[in-house]
């Protein structure tokens, strides 16, 4: 084996270390916001955020919920999300895991037994998840575009011909 180097590959998913525990027994209302490894054996009523930069892990257990949107690169999922699930690296859904709300993914691991009840939508640019949801320059649509898919500009004082009352 002459002229091969061995490389050391980067695990595909982190390890199982956890900074941070919120034990069966705490409920948190409130944003989260954390880095490293966070487990949720309890209750979030909030969001649950990953710093920006971090390569941080979000465990939640087979008897852990979170109501709130998720934001982290990597997300395991046993438990109940009443949200929506933004994993710019990598999900894995446990086979306990129930979504009521989408999920948006750049990889998707899903055992047999897991359930969302949302869409499902691959991301390939991992960049855009963290801030998607508070992105001021994505264009809303208005009712009336003619299904053009074009913004409709504000028509206000245009139809008199500029004249005043």
């Amino acid at each position: 084996m002459l002229g091969k180097k061995k490389q050391k590959q980067k695990p595909r998913r982190p390890s199982g270390h956890f900074d941070t525990l919120v034990s069966s027994r705490t409920a948190i209302e409130g944003d989260v916001h954390f880095s490293g490894g966070l487990h949720v054996d309890g209750r979030i009523i909030g969001k649950v955020i990953a710093d920006e930069g971090a390569d941080a892990v979000l465990r939640v257990s087979e008897v852990g919920e979170v109501t709130g949107d998720i934001n982290a690169p990597h997300v395991i999922i046993n438990g109940t999300v009443n949200g929506d699930v933004y994993a710019s690296a990598h999900l894995e859904l446990a086979e306990k895991a129930a979504i009521n709300g989408n999920v948006y993914y750049n990889l998707i691991e899903m055992a047999m037994g897991a359930s969302v009840n949302g869409n499902l939508v691959h991301q390939r640019d991992p960049v855009g998840l963290l801030g998607k949801q508070d992105d001021p320059s994505t264009l809303q649509l208005q009712q009336g575009d003619g299904g053009t898919g074009k913004p409709v500009e504000s028509d206000e004082g245009a139809g008199d011909g500029g004249k005043s009352e």
